[in-house]
């Protein structure tokens, strides 16, 4: 069971930045091709970057050639809640912090096996842990 956190959006503000808060908060999106992780390689658990919750294994991320950190499946079935986005005129499934619910980004049904899912993410919602911290 995933612990919530709440704060208030006052105290969201005060700790991020102007780009954390404005993905995070506001649900909107980094550029493509610009966040830290979009091509990194380096093991450990992608862990938000707002609240510390666990999201995804570093095993679990793939090159999807989407300018985004890309994941075929979260950390547990509760590190994450999804929900129907119909923004932009289009309908997709945005991806959230099970904790805290900071947007994340979205999730799409044409990923590698085995779940088929990409969970196209922001990198600037995402903090990496080495497996040695």
């Amino acid at each position: 069971m995933v612990k919530r956190v709440e704060k208030t959006e006052a105290e969201w503000r005060e700790q991020m930045t102007d780009l954390e808060y404005e993905v995070m908060r506001r649900k909107g999106t980094e550029r493509a091709f610009t966040g830290e992780y979009e091509g990194c390689k380096d093991p450990g658990v992608y862990n938000c970057r707002a609240c510390g919750n666990p999201l995804f294994l570093s095993d679990t991320k793939y090159e999807s050639g989407s300018g985004w950190p890309s994941f075929f499946e979260p950390l547990s079935e509760d590190a994450v809640t999804t929900e129907s986005d119909h923004s932009y005129g289009m309908i997709r499934t945005e991806v959230m912090c099970s904790a805290c619910g900071a947007h994340l980004g979205h999730v799409f049904p044409d990923g590698p096996r085995p779940t088929g899912l990409r969970y196209c993410m922001n990198s600037v919602s995402l903090r990496l842990v080495s497996e040695d911290e």
